[in-house]
């Protein structure tokens, strides 16, 4: 599957679809939001289960060149596959609008994800769903509202970035916007 970008208004009526990686970028740069391609490396591409030190030593180069950028705390690596007993139980969580107080980065070494982002400041009344694909880098500006749907069957390996000792920490919003768009197995 390839990486696309598709802008709704907050009623979940697209608007604009774009697959190209470097118009996708363009147009997450004007609401702030950092979308890179990464080369794969060898043997990422699948969600074979590699271990944390290999897949970040694969990366090591755009890792520590974006690392030398914004200074991150902690780095590890979040893999999920179908076997996973709390499967559901993780996509219900993260089917639910927050932001975070840190910017969220994601780098996807395998499988895919799809990452609703509510601007409203920068592009009030719009939402922005980007299907991320291995090889598809996006940051979440902190304080932005966003959800994110791993799918039925989740497979995917991604590389985290944290600035806080925190890591992960949500702020749910309470709204149910997200149940209006399309899940990850219908886009």
């Amino acid at each position: 599957m390839q990486s696309q970008l598709t802008i709704y208004n907050e009623q979940a009526k697209p608007l604009q679809q774009i697959s190209d990686s470097t118009a996708i970028e363009a147009e997450l740069d004007k609401i702030g939001v950092i979308y890179q391609r990464w080369a794969l490396a060898d043997n990422s591409g699948s969600n074979q289960g590699t271990d944390q030190d290999s897949l970040l030593a694969a990366y090591a180069g755009p890792i520590e060149a974006l690392n030398q950028q914004f200074g991150f705390n902690s780095i590890d690596v979040a893999s999920i596959d179908p076997s996973n007993p709390k499967k559901d139980e993780f996509r219900q969580m993260f089917l639910s609008e927050h932001s975070h107080k840190d910017f969220e980065v994601r780098f996807f070494a395998s499988g895919q994800g799809l990452f609703y982002l509510r601007p409203q400041v920068t592009a009030p009344n719009t939402v922005f769903a980007i299907l991320c694909t291995a090889g598809d880098l996006i940051s979440v500006p902190a304080g932005m509202t966003h959800w994110f749907d791993m799918g039925c069957e989740p497979a995917f390996t991604a590389i985290r970035f944290f600035t806080t000792d925190q890591g992960w920490v949500a702020d749910f919003t309470g709204d149910d916007i997200a149940t209006r768009f399309p899940l990850l197995d219908n886009h």
